[in-house]
């Protein structure tokens, strides 16, 4: 593939529902720009971007992949963003080294939760965009029920260019309105269509369409507008140079039709990229230099500035990096420096990447988006820059996990090489969060949801030779005691040598503001002070394990007061034994209660769903603290909930609300556990302890 200048490359997310078809979207455009020989399919799993092991067996796109084509002396990066909310991490890397985005939107089912979620996304980050209603081939395929649903989604800037000539299995064409000419396909698969006029029945179904379209176009232009109201003619070029500066600044979002898996609409939406959709050199960048903002162009002269968008583990080639360059040429066989964190780096071959495709090249050039292997220091969201301008570019800012996993290695040999492979699993995708839980000693895995861990965790184990079991994390509950009370404890144990002695009186009571507190209030010496350290040992070795169900005891202050020694029998360790075991003991006197970790909850749902949230959340023992109403017709739904009660609620939430909600947690407090609850936990630590 040969290099392009900025101002002929065009970087284009595809972003929509999952299902909506933008696997299949790809591959028309591959085929019909002669990029690929034939036209995979997703259900016979050999499209190009759908390439992981994951994405065959599953039938649904998990990571964001590359697919760059040419089509009229033009490159386009196309970049297929997977359409699940457990894969957003990858859509949003796709999105931060996108130009523009084309949301693909089901015909039959117009917009769904996947296509409000893309358009948050993109909006946030102001990129053109343009709608392709796509499957007009499938059953109850409604083009004018899908752009309605549309324009009430996203706004009356959503005005459609084309309009469908037949639905179902009846469509066979489109119709351009700006040039009111149709295009006929062929009844094979090839891509190429026929212009002719519009067909007669028509006319006056698509002039309201047209009508529509030329007065956003002329509300962008005083000039236009005053000659539209007053119906003097308007040429074809100025209407379609107006409607590229519309869809550049956004007042304009184009919607166009098709049928992408029958290859049917695919040219004319290349035309469309092409002539509407921003060109890569008018991108411009805020980098920081030595503590200072620089702008940053396109120039392949200017100081380099390429962006580590996404990583990903290559059995073949090892870990490949994807690079996208705003600022000078990274060139192969080169040396930079990692500007995020002061590393130096050397480029091997530099190349291309069409899926799974390596398409090598010297240089990728200010605009392009191209690959290398095997960096040493590079990880997802740092800037490769000059040695001499370290310029450091904004990263990518990835949401914070809301389920967790245990992850337990089956033999001895796995345990060797989990770490290593699940840190490799987190550089590839830093949606994933690794961590170890000091209380329980497991292994945690944090995500999106349970898919993205599960299949996360899948694929370690496929790429590197390991098995792993997957449950939910232990609950870190806690031990306490309700009232104060005096143990105590004597150890005497003579054997033929020197025996051992120790004879301790502990203080126990509640503890409000710290988890433990020593003191000691011994008088006349009854314990020697230099036994003092080994009481307050044994009676820390005794915090590690209550003796409800073995969990840690908390909030409890002990004091030694009184206690007895022998002068020749009586030692450290005899002091401590004896300390642990009245502490045990003053435990199981001083009404001990089971603690559980109580986390603070923020459930944003749109307003039809609020009295289901709420439901649900009185069966898992939360406690509702407030609802504020927030913007776009929600609320946030402010609640305390057991740790323990919440711990698959991304999933429950998911169902609900159809994947409309989003939901934070913090830890808050610990609290008593109810009686019949601690019952349970009671039981299940002395099953796990036979």
């Amino acid at each position: 593939m040969k290099q392009y200048p900025a101002d002929r490359i065009r970087n284009v997310g595809v972003f929509g529902h999952a299902g909506a078809g933008k696997t299949s979207l790809a591959e028309a455009l591959l085929f019909d720009t002669k990029a690929t020989t034939r036209l995979g399919r997703v259900d016979e799993g050999n499209t190009v971007t759908d390439f992981d092991p994951d994405e065959i067996k599953r039938r649904i796109s998990v990571s964001a992949a590359l697919a760059p084509l040419e089509w009229r002396d033009t490159k386009i990066n196309l970049i297929d963003a997977p359409g699940y909310a457990d894969f957003i991490g990858d859509a949003m890397s796709a999105l931060r080294v996108s130009d523009s985005a084309i949301i693909v939107v089901d015909a039959s089912a117009g917009v769904e939760v996947g296509t409000e979620q893309a358009w948050r996304m993109i909006a946030e980050r102001d990129l053109p965009r343009m709608i392709l209603i796509n499957k007009m081939d499938r059953e109850n395929a409604d083009f004018d029920a899908a752009l309605t649903s549309c324009r009430e989604a996203f706004g009356s800037s959503v005005a459609p260019i084309q309009f469908p000539i037949g639905s179902e299995k009846s469509f066979k064409g489109i119709v351009d309105l700006l040039s009111e000419q149709a295009y006929s396909f062929h009844d094979n698969s090839d891509g190429g269509f026929e212009t002719g006029p519009i067909p007669a029945d028509l006319v006056e179904r698509c002039e309201p369409y047209r009508r529509q379209l030329i007065e956003a176009i002329a509300e962008h232009n005083e000039e236009l507008m005053l000659r539209y109201l007053d119906d003097e003619p308007i040429s074809m070029d100025e209407l379609r140079t107006e409607l590229t500066a519309c869809v550049r600044d956004g007042s304009v979002v184009p919607v166009l039709c098709a049928a992408v898996a029958a290859n049917r609409g695919a040219q004319p939406l290349l035309d469309a990229i092409v002539d509407l959709l921003p060109t890569a050199s008018g991108t411009t960048e805020t980098g920081t230099l030595n503590g200072s903002k620089v702008a940053l162009t396109a120039d392949p002269g200017g100081k380099l500035a390429a962006l580590a968008f996404k990583t990903l583990a290559d059995p073949h080639v090892g870990r490949v990096t994807f690079l996208r360059v705003f600022s000078g040429t990274l060139r192969s066989n080169s040396q930079v420096v990692n500007a995020s964190r002061g590393e130096p780096e050397r480029i091997g071959q530099l190349f291309y990447a069409r899926g799974k495709e390596h398409l090598n090249t010297d240089a990728i050039g200010p605009g392009d988006i191209g690959a290398v292997a095997k960096l040493s220091t590079v990880m997802t969201g740092d800037t490769l820059a000059d040695a001499g301008a370290p310029v450091v570019l904004p990263g990518i800012q990835f949401p914070e996990p809301v389920y967790s996993a245990a992850v337990h290695p089956r033999t001895k040999t796995d345990l060797d090489k989990m770490g290593s492979a699940l840190q490799r699993l987190a550089e590839e995708d830093p949606s994933l969060r690794l961590g170890r839980d000091r209380s329980t000693g497991e292994s945690i895995v944090s995500g999106l949801g349970e898919p993205h861990v599960q299949i996360a965790l899948e694929r370690m184990g496929r790429r590197f030779g390991l098995t792993v079991d997957l449950g939910l994390p232990q609950v870190a509950y806690r031990e306490t005691i309700s009232g104060k009370t005096l143990a105590e404890y004597k150890h005497k144990k003579q054997t033929g040598g020197a025996g051992q002695y120790g004879h301790v009186f502990l203080e126990l009571e509640p503890l409000a503001d710290s988890d433990f507190e020593f003191s000691e209030r011994v008088f006349g010496g009854s314990v020697p002070r230099n036994f003092y350290p080994a009481v307050e040992k044994g009676v820390r070795e005794g915090l590690e394990a209550g003796p409800l169900a073995g969990y840690p005891v908390v909030n409890v202050r002990v004091t030694l007061t009184d206690g007895s020694y022998h002068a020749v029998d009586s030692n450290e360790m005899s002091f401590k034994i004896a300390s642990k075991e009245a502490f045990k003991k003053g435990v199981l006197q001083a009404s001990p209660v089971l603690l559980e970790p109580v986390v603070t909850l923020r459930v944003t749902v749109p307003d039809a769903y609020t009295g289901d949230v709420m439901s649900d959340l009185n069966t898992k023992r939360a406690h509702v603290v407030g609802m504020i109403p927030t913007e776009n017709g929600a609320t946030t739904i402010e609640a305390t909930a057991p740790a323990a009660e919440v711990q698959r609620y991304a999933t429950d939430l998911r169902s609900i609300t159809q994947g409309r909600g989003t939901f934070t947690t913090e830890f808050s407090h610990y609290q008593p556990v109810p009686p019949h609850v601690a019952e349970q936990i009671k039981a299940a630590a002395k099953q796990q302890a036979a």
